[in-house]
C-alpha cells in the first residue's frame, strides 16, 4: 500500500512550478532536504491538503486524497511555531486533538493524560504554553499526534528553533513515537545531521523537482552536482 504517493504531480502558482512523482510504501521516516525557496514546505501543504496541484494525484494510507479538505486527511501536521493556543492548559491544547470543542469522555482524557506522558509534560499539564520552554511547547503538539492517531505525519522545521541538545532529544522523540506507532514521517528540516540521526530515506527537493525516495546512506554517498551544492552549503 501507498502511505505517500503522488503520480504525474505539478504544483504552480505564481510563477513557481514544483514537479512531484514519488511513492513512500511503508512506514518509516523520510527526511526532506534542499535549498531554501526549493519548495519543501510547498510539498508538505500539499500533502496536507492546504495547497492544491494543478496536475496530478495525492494518494495517502492507501486511498486517493487528492480533493479531500484538509480536516479529512489521514496526517497530523506539525509547524515550527508549535500550533498551540497561548490561553489554553497544555492539557486542553492536546485535548483539542479529540474534539475541538473539547467535549471528552472520561476515556478520552486518559487518552489525553497518556499522551503527556508519554512525550514527558504529564507534570506540566496545567501550565500554559507561554509558561514553557520551546521544546515543552513541541512536546504539545507531539501529545495532539498520539490522541488524533492518525498514520502520517508531517514535521515541517518543527525543531528548527531549538539548540542542537534539544533538537537531538526531540528527534528521538519522533522515532519513538514512528516506531511504536508505526507512522510514516515526512520531515523537512535544514539539518543534514538530522537526517542521518533518524531518517531512513530522504526527500531532495531542488531546480522544481522533488527528488527520491533514496536511501539516507546512498543520498549522502551521492555525486549529483546539486545535492553535493547543499550539502556543501549546509
Amino acid at each position: 500500500m501507498d502511505m505517500i504517493c503522488i503520480r504525474n504531480g505539478l504544483y504552480d502558482r505564481d510563477g513557481f512550478r514544483l514537479a512531484m512523482d514519488f511513492a513512500i510504501t511503508e512506514p518509516g521516516i523520510a527526511a526532506v532536504l534542499g535549498p531554501s525557496g526549493a519548495g519543501k514546505s510547498t510539498l508538505l501543504n500539499v500533502l496536507a491538503g492546504f495547497e492544491a496541484l494543478a496536475l496530478g494525484t495525492v494518494t495517502l494510507a492507501g486511498a486517493d486524497h487528492s480533493h479531500t479538505k484538509p480536516s479529512a486527511r489521514p496526517v497530523n501536521f506539525v509547524f515550527q511555531d508549535n500550533n498551540s493556543f497561548a490561553h489554553m492548559t497544555a492539557r486542553d491544547n492536546v485535548a483539542l486533538g479529540v474534539s475541538p470543542a473539547l467535549k471528552l469522555d472520561a476515556t478520552a482524557w486518559t487518552q489525553v493524560d497518556a499522551a503527556l506522558e508519554s512525550v514527558g509534560i504529564a507534570h506540566l499539564k496545567h501550565r500554559k504554553p507561554g509558561d514553557m520552554s520551546g521544546g515543552e511547547r513541541q512536546r504539545i503538539a507531539l501529545a495532539r499526534v498520539l490522541v488524533r492517531q492518525q498514520p502520517i505525519l508531517l514535521l515541517d522545521e518543527a525543531f528548527a528553533a531549538l539548540g542542537p541538545a534539544l533538537r537531538h532529544d526531540m528527534l528521538e522523540l519522533v522515532k519513538r513515537i514512528q516506531v511504536e506507532r508505526k507512522l510514516t514521517v515526512l520531515m523537512v528540516t535544514h539539518q543534514p545531521e538530522d537526517a542521518t540521526l533518524i531518517a531512513d530515506q530522504i526527500m531532495f527537493v531542488a531546480r522544481g523537482k522533488v527528488q527520491g525516495p533514496m536511501k539516507t546512506d546512498a543520498f549522502f554517498a551521492s555525486k549529483d552536482a546539486d545535492i553535493l551544492a547543499h550539502l556543501g552549503e549546509s
